[in-house]
């Protein structure tokens, strides 16, 4: 029977038998109510994301900011996994995931039970000072913002009659009118009076040296990389396709929509992660079993 060169089937084969390396994308958190930045169902952008040298250097953009994330963070906080966390999860525990690279800052692969992972662009969950490096929780974070804004949270309640509707972002920004950002107060890091930054990787801004080389030596451990939910754009994850290309392991790809990497690619299947990726983790689990 003949086998269509972009069917799971193919990609079973292609990673039967093979130590498996995943670069997860965007579209690995939308089935959990995360939108994405350029899937095929994401909405025109209104606003263009926050870049790094804007947020450090721009008081008026960094309260923009963080009126904005104080909206959006509960709704990054309250996210569930879906199918697709928990079935690299269950990949990681049978012995066939060398470990996940993500793109994602939602921290939902680590909720799902995934151990090995590398959060190339960091985590939402972390606040952290640009001048001292003190960390402190991004709950503990939105208390204190919440706190020296008492009639801002009340303003915005009145204002808008479900806060949790409000358009938000993969790195947990909202759309809000610029004015509910006049008056709001950002206090400064408890320790130093510094800048405080959610500890994710900005537009503009460097992946830390240690995190690349800890993706890197995730990555020469496995014989194969699965891409799934991402289209390459950014280089931060396109590399390291490259890099495969240039070593000969071989590529799979689970995306709705291209990918810089599809002329390549050994196997690429066009799909929802939810619906491909279950039934094909548990075909790889049940060929390793028997």
């Amino acid at each position: 029977m003949h086998t269509d060169p972009g069917s799971p089937e193919r990609l079973v084969e292609l990673l039967r038998g093979r130590r498996i390396a995943v670069l997860a994308g965007a579209g690995c958190s939308t089935e959990s109510g995360i939108p994405d930045y350029r899937g095929p169902d994401s909405k025109p952008r209104t606003r263009a994301p926050i870049q790094y040298l804007e947020f450090t250097r721009d008081e008026r953009a960094r309260i923009r900011y963080w009126t904005r994330s104080a909206v959006g963070w509960p709704r990054i906080a309250n996210a569930s996994p879906n199918p697709s966390h928990y079935a690299l999860a269950r990949l990681e525990q049978a012995g066939l995931l060398a470990g996940l690279i993500t793109q994602n800052v939602d921290g939902l692969h680590f909720k799902a039970g995934s151990t090995r992972v590398v959060e190339l662009h960091g985590s939402l969950s972390q606040v952290c000072c640009l001048t001292c490096r003190a960390r402190l929780s991004r709950d503990a974070f939105q208390e204190r913002l919440l706190s020296a804004n008492p009639e801002w949270a009340q303003h915005l309640h009145a204002t808008l009659a479900r806060p949790a509707d409000v358009e938000s972002a993969p790195d947990g920004d909202a759309a809000l009118p610029d004015h509910l950002a006049h008056d709001f107060r950002v206090p400064p890091c408890a320790a130093c009076d510094g800048i405080c930054k959610p500890d994710v990787v900005f537009f503009g801004e460097n992946v830390p040296p240690d995190r690349v080389a800890e993706a890197w030596e995730l990555f020469d451990s496995a014989s194969v990389l699965l891409v799934i939910g991402s289209s390459l754009t950014v280089f931060s994850g396109r590399r390291f396709t490259e890099r495969a290309r240039a070593q000969g392991m071989p590529v799979g790809i689970i995306n709705v929509g291209p990918t810089r990497a599809d002329e390549f690619a050994a196997v690429k299947v066009e799909g929802r992660l939810g619906e491909v990726l279950p039934p094909l983790v548990e075909q790889l689990l049940t060929q390793a079993a028997a």
